[in-house]
This record gives structure tokens, C-alpha cells and sequence, in this order.
């Protein structure tokens, strides 16, 4: 079957494509969520401080998301598929190798590698997602996206009993999902490469030649598009760090309960991902985006209101909180690739990458406002956010180009 045949016409996306894509992504991320899970390890059996510790998260948030666009760019540039299979390999044998080694330096820069790694799969894979899916994107990147949430939150699960287990040297057998994986996306590379993208506001068409180049209106679009997203990561980095202690500081209640709190919204924005995607493929990604920015800060101040009287309805705005903030991850993927459509690598590593480690980052300078003003006021302050993101989003064009694209 040529390229054209498969990559192009098709009425939906090509789910053993889809398939590999996501859960080459799922098995990427889990290298990002083992991170976190080593942290107290790390802290008690190899003697580092606190401070040594927050820096190993901030080197793995730095090299995994704010490197990937210049993934994307040299991606863009020159394709090269085999980086999805090599950047998933390098990120697990990276992360495999923290538990043996005693220097911390080297610790460091296994962590660093393995975010390099990370950074290499994710423009290179959503390029793919986006080939994939045909005229739905939505639909199809919000899949491909919910393999990443997956595999963030698998990472603690399955590097704990690991470590429990083994001790540090357990990390060693974090190598194998990477290894396997990583000859199953090389098998299907062949197949993936005849894929070709659908038509789209930057594909050929008589309105707008391949080669034409991004308009100044389209960076500015794409930008304000960006703002919103690391609004959304604000938000979304902020209640992951705050809500369980606000459940223990606040409500009084225990940390078991806290903790199921933020499992509550974060499988609840899963499901929401793959609802939301195929939403957005039907009346317009803008619309979708925009709804979910207008419902976040209501629910979220409604939670505050709830949470100390009624903790089933409050447990139940969490979960719609979790479909708002985390439903339109895959979403603004595409929205970005379409602002960018000559660029959809480095659209790509910008929005799942750079702003959303800006947005990580940047949240947490709200533990200076929690020390100075409260658990409570931190909530109201994030549920008061969503409301910027929203003027942002009104003032996005709505393009309607071909494939679907709105």
C-alpha cells in the first residue's frame, strides 16, 4: 500500500498506528514519574539533602520538557523516526541506572540523560500521533496523550515495590519495558514512515502552498494558545503539590484521603482526555478549550465550599476539575500543530514540552504564597486563574481548515 494511500483520505485514525504511539509514550513517561518515587530513596540511603533532591526533579523537568523543542526544531528540519525507539531507550536505561551508582554528580547526569531522552521521543511521536490520526487529531493526539498520563503515574508504581525489594539496585529492572518497547516501535518504524500527514490549513491546497512559511499572525496565535497552556500547568502543577496537604492541613482529614483526592482528578482527566478530544473534533478545538477554561475556576471555588461539609460531592468536583485541566492536554497539541503546520515538531515539543515545564516550575512559587497566606487562599488563588486562560482563549482565531481543524 504507497504512503498516500495509507497516511492520507482516511475517514479516522489508524488505531495500530495509534496503538504503538501511545504506548511507546506511556512506557517514556514512566522513566519521568519513577523520578518522584526515588526522591526518599535516594534522600535515605545515599545521604543527599533536600536541596541535592529538588534539584534532581528540576533537572529531570528541565531536560525532559524545556530541551524538547529543540527536538522539534531539528525534527522539522530532518525526520528521523528512530528517535522515538532511541529516546525511549535511552530515557529507561538512564533512570535503570540511578540505584547502582553512589556518586551523586553521576546520579544527576543519568537524570539528565534520561530527560534528553524523554525530550528526543515526544516532538518526533506526536509528529507521528498527528500523521496517525487522520482527519480527527483530537481524538487521536488525546489518545496519544493519555498514554503519557499513564505512564507518568505508572512510574511510582512500578518503581516502589522494585525498590522495596531490591534496594536502590532495583532500578535495574526498569530497562526491560524500556528495551521491549523500543524493538516494538522499531518494528512498526517501517510501517509508521509510510504514513503521510492529512491536509490540513498548512498542508498543500491552492490557499496555502507547502513551503509558503509561518505567517507572523500564526506565531501570535500560537503563543497566545501557549499562554493558555501554561495557565492550565499552573493550575494543574498546583493542586497535584497542594491538594493533599489541604485535605491534611486544612480539612483536617487523613493523608490516605488526600491522597485518593488527586488519584480522584487525575483519572478523571484521563477519561476526560479521550472524551474532550473527540469532542473537539466535532464542534471546534477554541470551543473545547475555552468551555473547560470556563468550568475549572467555578468548580474549583465550589470544592472549597464543599469539601469540609460533603466530601462525596466534593470528591465529585474534583473529578470534573481533573476532565477540565487535564482533558484538553491532547487538544492544544493539535491546535498547536495547526497554528504551526510547517512546524508541527517544534509545535509539538513547545506545547507538551517547554510550556508545560514552565507551567511545573513556575507552580512552584506557589509554596512561598501558601507559607505566606495559606492552604485556602493558595486554592481560591488557582481557581481565580483559570479565568485569564479563558480571555486568552477568546481572542485565538477560529479557523476551520481543511481535515477538521477549528
Amino acid at each position: 500500500m504507497s504512503g498516500a494511500a495509507v497516511g492520507v483520505g482516511r475517514k479516522g485514525v489508524d488505531w495500530r498506528g495509534m496503538g504503538a504511539l501511545s504506548s511507546g509514550h506511556l512506557f517514556t513517561d514512566v522513566n519521568q514519574g519513577a523520578v518522584a518515587a526515588l526522591i526518599p530513596f535516594l534522600v535515605a540511603e545515599r545521604g543527599i539533602s533536600l536541596a541535592a533532591a529538588g534539584a534532581l526533579v528540576l533537572a529531570a523537568t528541565v531536560s525532559s520538557s524545556v530541551v524538547q523543542p529543540l527536538f522539534g526544531v531539528f525534527s522539522d528540519k530532518r525526520p528521523i523516526p528512530a528517535l522515538m525507539p532511541l529516546g525511549l531507550l535511552v530515557a529507561g536505561a538512564g533512570i535503570s541506572l540511578v540505584g547502582v551508582v553512589e556518586s551523586y554528580a553521576v546520579i544527576f547526569s543519568l537524570i539528565v540523560l534520561s530527560g534528553v531522552g524523554v525530550a528526543a521521543f515526544h516532538p518526533e511521536a506526536a509528529r507521528y500521533a498527528n500523521y496517525v490520526s487522520g482527519p480527527r487529531r483530537a481524538q487521536g493526539m488525546s489518545f496519544f496523550s493519555v498514554g503519557g498520563n499513564a505512564g507518568f503515574a505508572l512510574g511510582p508504581a512500578l518503581t516502589t515495590p522494585l525498590v522495596l525489594a531490591f534496594g536502590l539496585s532495583g532500578t535495574l529492572f526498569l530497562v526491560l519495558p524500556a528495551l521491549l518497547m523500543s524493538l516494538v516501535l522499531f518494528r512498526e518504524l517501517p510501517r509508521l514512515s509510510t504514513f503521510r500527514p492529512e491536509p490540513v490549513g498548512g498542508g498543500a491546497s491552492p490557499e496555502r502552498p507547502v513551503g509558503r512559511g509561518v505567517t507572523f499572525g500564526e506565531w501570535f496565535a500560537f503563543w497566545r494558545m501557549i499562554g493558555v497552556v501554561v495557565i492550565r500547568s499552573f493550575v494543574y502543577f498546583g493542586l497535584v503539590s497542594f491538594l493533599a496537604l489541604y485535605y491534611v492541613q486544612v480539612l483536617g482529614e487523613s493523608e490516605a484521603l488526600g491522597n485518593t483526592a488527586v488519584t480522584v482528578m487525575l483519572a478523571c482527566g484521563a477519561v476526560g482526555t479521550l472524551v474532550l478530544g473527540r469532542l473537539a473534533d466535532r464542534v471546534g478545538r477554541r470551543a473545547v478549550l475555552a468551555g473547560t477554561m470556563l468550568a475549572a475556576g467555578p468548580l474549583l471555588y465550589a470544592f472549597t465550599l464543599v469539601a469540609g461539609s460533603a466530601p462525596v460531592l466534593a470528591m465529585g468536583f474534583l473529578g470534573l476539575i481533573g476532565a477540565a485541566l487535564i482533558g484538553t492536554f491532547g487538544v492544544t497539541v493539535v491546535m498547536g500543530q495547526e497554528y504551526l503546520p510547517e512546524r508541527i515538531g517544534l509545535a509539538a515539543g513547545i506545547t507538551m514540552g517547554l510550556s508545560i515545564g514552565v507551567g511545573g516550575v513556575g507552580a512552584t512559587s506557589l509554596g512561598l504564597f501558601a507559607d505566606s497566606f495559606g492552604l485556602s487562599n493558595t486554592l481560591l488563588l488557582l481557581a481565580a486563574l483559570p479565568a485569564l486562560g479563558l480571555l486568552l482563549t477568546l481572542t485565538l482565531p477560529k479557523r476551520a481548515p481543511k481535515g477538521g481543524g477549528r
